[in-house]
C-alpha cells in the first residue's frame, strides 16, 4: 500500500520550470520552417508572433537586441526559416520560440548555392580580369538580350537613341525570370554567335528579388558567358543586385540603362572633337598655302626667264662678231699698207729677182693671213655654237621636246611632288607640242 511519503508532489511552478529546464536541455537552437502570424511589434522593441504550418503552430518571441540585426522586416503571412531556442513561459505553462536568427524561406538555400558557384567557378578562373574581352570603341552592331516587356529594353534603346543612333540594335527575346529563362538566354547566346554580325552583347533585366534574378545565376549559363567569342556587358537588376552572369561577363553594368552608356561614346562630345580638329586642320591648311604662295612668290622674283639670258647671249655674240670684224679690217688694212710700203720700195729699187721674191713672200703672207683669219673665225665659231648649244640645252622647250613634260595643278603650281596632289584631282600636262589633262587615280612615291 503506497503511502504518501512514497509520492513526488511537484508544484505547478516546479513542473513548468523542470519543463523549461528539459526543453533548454535536450533541444537546442534548431531551425524551423513555418509562416508569420498575427506579429505585433510593441513599444519595447520586441517581436511576438505565432509561426505555423499546415496543422500546428507555435509562439515565437524575438527580442529587440536579435531583431535590431536583420537587414529586412518581416511580415504577417510570410513563409520563413527560424534558428531559436525552445522554451517555456513558466507563468502561463505555454512553450514558445525564443528565436535568434531569421531569413525569408528559401534565400539562404539560394544564397547557398549561389557561394558555392561562385566560388567554384572563380576557382576555375572563369571570373579572371585577363580573360576579359574589350569592348569596341566604335560599336558597328549591338545586339540586345532580353525580355520584350520589361523596362530593360525601352531603358536601353533610349540611351542607345541619343548617344549613338547611328549603330544596328537587334533585340534576341527571351524570358528573364522562370524555369525557361536560362535556356532560353543560352540559346540566344549561340544564335548571336552564328549570325556572326554583332561586336558587341547586352544581356540582363530589371530589378527584382533574388528568386526573380535566379536565371541569371545558372551554371550553363554562366559558362556559355564566359566562352562566347562576342563582348558581353551583363546588365542585371539595380547597383546593389550581383549575379553570376556579372563575374563572368567581360563588364557588369549597374543598370540596364548605364549598359548602353558603357557600351557606346557620346556621339555629340565626337561631333564637337571633330568640329574642333576640322578648325584646326583649316587653320593649318591656310597657313601652309600663305606660306606655298610667299615662296612660290620669292621664287617668281629670282626666276630669270630663258629669253632673257639668250638675248644677253645675242647681243655679246654680235660684239664679238664686230670686233672680229673690226680687227679683221684692221688686219687687212695693215696689210694692203704694207703692200704698198712693199710696192714703192719696189719701184723703187726694181730689180726683177727681188721683185719676185717679194710679190711670192707677199703671196704667202696673204694666204697666211687667210688661213689665220679661216682660223680665228672657225675658233669664235666654234665658241659661238658650243653657246648655243648651251643655251639650247636649258631653253625648257627643248627639254620638252626629249619627251619631258610640266605637270600644273588647276591654280596654275608646278607639281614637283606626289603629296601635292590629290586622287581624284585633275592637272594639266603641258607637253613640246600642246598639253593634255589628267584626272589623278593613284599616287605613289
Amino acid at each position: 500500500m503506497n503511502t504518501s511519503l512514497d509520492k513526488v508532489i511537484l508544484t505547478v511552478s516546479q513542473l513548468n520550470r523542470r519543463t523549461k529546464q528539459l526543453l533548454a536541455t535536450h533541444l537546442p537552437l534548431i531551425w524551423i520552417s513555418g509562416e508569420i502570424s498575427n506579429l505585433a511589434k510593441p513599444a519595447s522593441g520586441h517581436w511576438y508572433f505565432s509561426l505555423k504550418d499546415e496543422k500546428a503552430q507555435v509562439r515565437c518571441a524575438m527580442f529587440h537586441q536579435t531583431n535590431q540585426r536583420l537587414r529586412w522586416d518581416p511580415k504577417s503571412g510570410q513563409q520563413v526559416l527560424l534558428r531559436a531556442r525552445v522554451s517555456l513561459y513558466e507563468s502561463r505553462g505555454e512553450y514558445q520560440l525564443i528565436a535568434e536568427h531569421m531569413e525569408a524561406a528559401g534565400t539562404g538555400l539560394l544564397q547557398q548555392q549561389y557561394e558555392q558557384l561562385k566560388n567554384q567557378l572563380e576557382s576555375e578562373g572563369l571570373f579572371a580580369e585577363k580573360n576579359k574581352q574589350i569592348l569596341p570603341q566604335f560599336p558597328q552592331h549591338i545586339g540586345i538580350i532580353t525580355s520584350t516587356t520589361g523596362a530593360a529594353i525601352h531603358d536601353i534603346l533610349s540611351v542607345l537613341k541619343r548617344r549613338y543612333p547611328i549603330a544596328p540594335v537587334t533585340l534576341i527575346p527571351v524570358s528573364v525570370q522562370g524555369e525557361n529563362a536560362a535556356s532560353e538566354m543560352i540559346k540566344a547566346l549561340q544564335k548571336a554567335q552564328q549570325f556572326n554580325q554583332f561586336d558587341v552583347l547586352i544581356i540582363g533585366r530589371g530589378g527584382g528579388s533574388i528568386e526573380d534574378l535566379w536565371a541569371f545565376n545558372n551554371e550553363q549559363l554562366a559558362r556559355t558567358i564566359a566562352a562566347c567569342p562576342i563582348p558581353i556587358v551583363s546588365a542585371v537588376g539595380h547597383e546593389v543586385d550581383f549575379t553570376i552572369a556579372d563575374f563572368v561577363a567581360d563588364q557588369r553594368a549597374p543598370t540596364p540603362s548605364v549598359s548602353a552608356e558603357i557600351i557606346t561614346p557620346d556621339i555629340s562630345e565626337w561631333l564637337l572633337l571633330l568640329d574642333y580638329y576640322h578648325d584646326q586642320l583649316q587653320q593649318c591648311f591656310g597657313r601652309k598655302v600663305n606660306q606655298q604662295q610667299k615662296q612660290c612668290l620669292s621664287l617668281k622674283k629670282r626666276l630669270r626667264h630663258p629669253g632673257e639670258k639668250i638675248h644677253a647671249q645675242k647681243k655679246q655674240l654680235d660684239f664679238l662678231k664686230k670686233s672680229l670684224i673690226f680687227s679683221m679690217a684692221q688686219k687687212i688694212s695693215l696689210c694692203q699698207e704694207q703692200i704698198k710700203q712693199y710696192q714703192h720700195r719696189l719701184s723703187q729699187q726694181h730689180p726683177s729677182k727681188r721683185i719676185r721674191e717679194q710679190f711670192f713672200q707677199l703671196q704667202k703672207t696673204y694666204k697666211q693671213l687667210h688661213q689665220a683669219i679661216d682660223t680665228i673665225i672657225n675658233s669664235k665659231k666654234f665658241l659661238l655654237m658650243n653657246k648655243v648649244d648651251v643655251l639650247n640645252a636649258i631653253n625648257p622647250l627643248n627639254v620638252l621636246s626629249r619627251g619631258y613634260a610640266i605637270v600644273n595643278q588647276t591654280n596654275g603650281m608646278i607639281v614637283r611632288d606626289s603629296d601635292q596632289v590629290a586622287e581624284g584631282e585633275e592637272v594639266t600636262t603641258q607637253l613640246a607640242h600642246g598639253s593634255i589633262v589628267s584626272v589623278i587615280k593613284k599616287r605613289t612615291k
